[in-house]
């Protein structure tokens, strides 16, 4: 699944990456120049791909210069997303190559997406490790994964609570993060601003699924709530998700109202939602609903 089907593992966690060149020109500075049981039931949902772009993170600073390696990035750097398994290969055969570059934050950062946008979501899952491990503070990288370990999680996935702990902690530590990022000087205010709330968004939507998985939906309607709120173009995952646990609590109206944002996005989600909101519906016709 490369492309709608597979948006549920995208979602606005790709847009989480700031346009732009920050961590790269960083990066590029010392060379003489600029240098994741549950609900059984995980529908896809719709967002745009986006283009390979570079994390949001209080580390920058470069190791000592390398010629051959420099130039070995920028090819690497210039692939186009049009060819992304062609991009992937040069990727790893870089990292063959220098295993210890002062490339690697924006390396892992571009291979996690392309990994994700690949469907090959182990090696994403395992590349974002290292990525939040060698730069714990990457909050883009961190709100991914815990989105994605989040919904790629169930009951027969092995050590499934351990990874529910981990896309919790992912979720909570890029929230910890992000209000304290300092604003690169390549991007406006509302760039700026509008990354964060990308990496916010994915974080939140993480931790409310990382709540439904166990149980717990009345805490995770206000992640959802905030996960919407700050996504300028809200994925219908996220709706449907917010009415999920809104129906589990009897919040029966409000969980209408969440599956009829969803059914009215249009794309794979549509069917589901509509029949979620009728449901409901009925639901609520033969149960008390909860006080607000």
């Amino acid at each position: 699944m490369r492309s709608k089907s597979n948006r549920s593992l995208r979602t606005a966690a790709i847009v989480l990456f700031v346009l732009g060149t920050w961590s790269i020109a960083a990066a590029q500075s010392g060379s003489g120049g600029q240098s994741q049981g549950g609900q059984s039931q995980q529908p896809a949902g719709d967002k745009p791909k986006t283009s390979d772009v570079t994390p949001l993170t209080l580390d920058s600073t470069p190791p000592p210069v390398n010629a051959e390696e420099d130039a070995a990035y920028k090819v690497f750097q210039d692939a186009p997303t049009s060819d992304l398994q062609k991009k992937i290969g040069l990727g790893e055969a870089f990292l063959q190559k220098y295993p210890q570059s002062r490339y690697l934050p924006p390396l892992y950062a571009a291979m996690t997406i392309s990994y994700m946008q690949t469907n090959q979501i182990p090696k994403m899952l395992e590349i974002g490790d290292k990525a939040v491990t060698l730069t714990p503070t990457d909050v883009t990288t961190l709100a991914i994964l815990a989105q994605t370990i989040s919904r790629v999680t169930n009951s027969t996935t092995p050590n499934a609570g351990a990874q529910l702990a981990k896309a919790e902690n992912y979720s909570k530590k890029a929230m910890e993060v992000a209000p304290t990022l300092p604003k690169p000087a390549n991007l406006t205010d509302e760039a700026f601003t509008n990354a964060k709330n990308q990496a916010l968004a994915a974080a939140h939507s993480g931790l409310g699924l990382v709540y439904v998985k166990r149980g717990k939906n009345q805490e995770a309607i206000p992640e959802f709530e905030a996960s919407i709120k700050l996504d300028s173009n809200p994925d219908p995952v996220n709706y449907y998700l917010l009415g999920v646990a809104d129906k589990s609590t009897s919040h029966f109206d409000d969980a209408v109202a969440a599956f009829n944002k969803c059914a009215n996005m249009a794309g794979q989600m549509q069917a589901t939602c509509k029949s979620q909101a009728e449901d409901t519906k009925k639901k609520s016709a033969t149960e008390l609903s909860a006080p607000k």
